[in-house]
């Protein structure tokens, strides 16, 4: 890349490829790759990590939120720390001649057409860290003032309570940046996800889709059952279709803004793909992986006869296939989609929103209608995670797959039929919850008592062998023994402050000390 570019703050989503993820951010970077690759991505631009930094230099906040940011760890009140840090960021604002360059770049792409506008942290879509919706995007953006305002509130959502939390515990001490993508919207009339292989049991053989009717944020935010496309990559060939409930759809509405649109019930169970349409995708998912080398979580976008890619990063949570008995456990009471594996008995726990998560008690399994980045915290306690609506490449399925918890999604009716203090046996392998425990039967040969978690198998692979030693840092202490199975050395950090935090039950030690 040109040294110039590198300090420009607008470029064209042609001009990066995945190397600029210090310019564009992952996703910027990825998208410009895949354009200059002759896939079909919606023209646009990026303002760029650099100008956003600027614009804090500028604004006089960027060594106040440096020294935020290093303290929201341990501050007391994360979300009080995490308002203040928005604030700044909003203090600051644009600069004017970042304005104008915005602005210019925005009328190139047309008079008054609307956009997508679409925060890019240069620490997301990585290898080993998703953030999935944990920074924001806002769609059906028209007028350059709102764009603007956008651009700004895509800037604050880099630190959202949540993105802290999450940056704390994947270890990123770095000072965070954000490059916002600006694009053409697509107005998709289906839309969706995809996986160049099965998320669920790590199958690289297969190709899993899953898409709903409008915009495809119904999708990645679990707020419809989509419908869910398994082909087999070899031709390929359709091996399974599971129409879902689709109650919405979200379109461009007669203001210019996103309008939610009530399917009736024909629509609401009407096929999104032909066997056709899915092909299509299953072979774009394939010449994606090809081009990357790696699998690929993708999201695409369907508008007239014009397929578009609106992302593409790596997957995170790509785990071995998986080998739970299939042995039977009687009917279960709730079935679903499996969304990440393991075999878990525990008592239920009913819970309808995120600020009820003191009522779960760790171990329990956690039963919701969908959850979304507010849920982390709750969801890193529970045994497992079941929800009654979503798909594979839910927020709910990729959380729980970084975190390790198996995952059912999709259910329809869990939070209907499940109550608190019911004892049951979820296989997430299989998407199916039993009333009673039947680990015995599930996940025969599990030691008792202390495996009531039955886990995926590791992935397994030839370490390099280096004269370096290569040493883990452990936050989870009970992950010591999944750590273990790791190509390393040893640990070599050992966040022993977590550990003390569930010693003491969240009771803060000066409390103790002043009882």
């Amino acid at each position: 890349m040109a040294d110039d570019r590198t300090q420009r703050t607008v470029v064209t989503l042609g001009d990066v490829t995945r190397e600029d993820v210090a310019l564009a951010g992952g996703k910027g970077a990825n998208l410009g790759e895949l354009l200059r690759a002759g896939f079909e991505v919606p023209e646009g631009f990026v303002v760029t990590a650099g100008a956003y930094l600027d614009a804090m230099d500028a604004g006089g906040v960027r060594e106040e939120l440096r020294e935020h940011a290093a303290r929201a760890v341990d501050a007391p009140d994360p979300a009080a720390s995490a308002a203040e840090m928005q604030d700044l960021v909003r203090k600051a604002g644009i600069p004017n001649a970042l304005r104008r360059e915005i602005v210019d770049a925005y009328r190139q792409l047309g008079h008054h057409v609307s956009v997508a506008v679409r925060s890019s942290a240069t620490s997301e879509d990585s290898a080993t860290s998703s953030f999935a919706g944990m920074n924001e995007t806002f769609t059906n953006v028209a007028g350059a003032e709102e764009l603007v305002q956008r651009v700004v509130d895509c800037w604050a959502s880099l630190f959202g309570a949540r993105a802290c939390t999450y940056r704390s515990s994947q270890g990123i001490s770095a000072e965070p940046a954000l490059a916002v993508v600006v694009q053409r919207m697509v107005a998709s009339e289906r839309s969706g996800v995809m996986f160049s292989v099965d998320p669920a049991t790590g199958d690289r053989s297969r190709v899993v889709i899953e898409g709903a009717f409008g915009l495809g944020e119904v999708v990645v935010g679990g707020e419809v059952e989509p419908d869910t496309y398994v082909l087999a990559k070899d031709g390929p060939t359709l091996v399974s279709t599971r129409i879902g409930s689709k109650a919405f759809r979200v379109v461009r509405g007669a203001d210019g803004h996103d309008q939610r649109i009530k399917n009736d019930s024909q629509t609401a169970k009407r096929a999104v793909l032909t066997e056709n349409d899915a092909l299509e995708l299953a072979r774009l998912a394939s010449r994606v992986e090809e081009h990357y080398g790696a699998p690929q979580d993708m999201e695409w976008a369907i508008e007239g006869d014009a397929v578009y890619l609106v992302q593409s990063r790596p997957i995170t949570t790509l785990g071995g296939v998986t080998t739970t008995s299939t042995t039977s456990a009687g009917s279960p009471v709730v079935s679903g989609l499996s969304a990440s594996p393991g075999v878990v008995v525990g008592r239920v726990r009913v819970l309808w929103n995120p600020s009820e998560g003191d009522q779960l008690v760790a171990g329990e399994i956690l039963v919701a209608p969908m959850t979304n980045p507010n849920w982390v915290p709750v969801i890193r306690r529970a045994a497992a995670l079941v929800t009654d609506s979503g798909g594979i490449t839910c927020h709910a399925a990729i959380v729980s797959r970084e975190l390790g918890v198996p995952c059912v999604v999709g259910t329809r009716r869990a939070t209907q039929i499940l109550h608190d203090g019911m004892v049951v046996t979820v296989d997430a392998e299989h998407g199916t919850i039993y009333a009673g425990d039947h680990l015995a039967v599930l996940a025969p040969g599990t030691p008792e008592p202390q495996a009531r978690v039955v886990e995926a198998s590791p992935v397994t692979a030839a370490a390099e062998v280096t004269a370096t030693r290569i040493y883990v840092n452990l936050a989870i202490a009970d992950q010591a023994e999944r750590v273990a199975l790791l190509p390393v050395d040893g640990v070599g950090l050992l966040r022993a402050e977590f550990m003390l935090t569930e010693a003491l039950d969240g009771v803060h030690p000066r409390k103790l000390m002043a009882d």
